[in-house]
């Protein structure tokens, strides 16, 4: 039965600290792991987790998603592990868009990503994945490896001012899908 683990926070060195390589995949421990970031991801309301937000210095990352008051534009996207994570290639289109963090709670920030990304990484069974993500699914790949490498989306604002409240974010949500209604 996997446990729900608890979410480091903002401050914690672990979050500050490049995650090291995963040599085993099909280590016990690593596995039972990965079902536990995913029982966590998934009671948080998460678009994602990784290792390191759980006090573990893994390259490892969870990525799953589904529209929630936290995410309400967000896709329905199954739970899938990733392991060893690596951008190959990304185009040269740059767009802000806000986010938040499991480890920051009550954040949110403008954040700059690339907006299409290829990727290589290996799934929990071991096979080595090729693809190309873009829009949301960059987004969350992006701030998840940024979680690998000793980041968090704030060191990537170009401005504090580009900084909110989760309460603010939801006025902003809000009359966002007024003013679609209205198109």
């Amino acid at each position: 039965m996997p446990e729900l683990l608890q979410i480091s926070q903002l401050g914690h060195p672990v979050l500050r600290k490049k995650a090291k390589l995963v040599k085993n995949i099909a280590d016990k421990e690593l596995q039972r792991l990965i079902d536990d970031m995913i029982a966590t991801v998934i009671d948080a309301n998460g678009a994602g987790i990784a290792a390191p937000q759980v006090y573990q210095s893994h390259r490892v990352f969870i990525i799953s998603s589904s529209p929630s008051s936290r995410y309400p534009d967000d896709p329905e996207i199954a739970p899938m592990a990733v392991i060893n994570p690596k951008i190959v290639s990304h185009g040269k289109e740059i767009e802000s868009e806000w986010e938040g963090c499991l480890s920051i709670p009550g954040i949110r920030g403008l954040t700059p990503r690339w907006k299409k990304i290829k990727v290589t990484y290996s799934t929990r069974d071991g096979k080595k994945v090729s693809v190309n993500y873009e829009n949301f699914l960059a987004r969350v790949f992006q701030h998840e490896l940024d979680h690998l490498d000793g980041m968090v989306f704030l060191d990537r604002l170009a401005s504090n001012k580009d900084i909110c409240t989760e309460k603010e974010y939801q006025k902003i949500v809000s009359k966002r899908k007024a003013k679609s209604k209205k198109v």
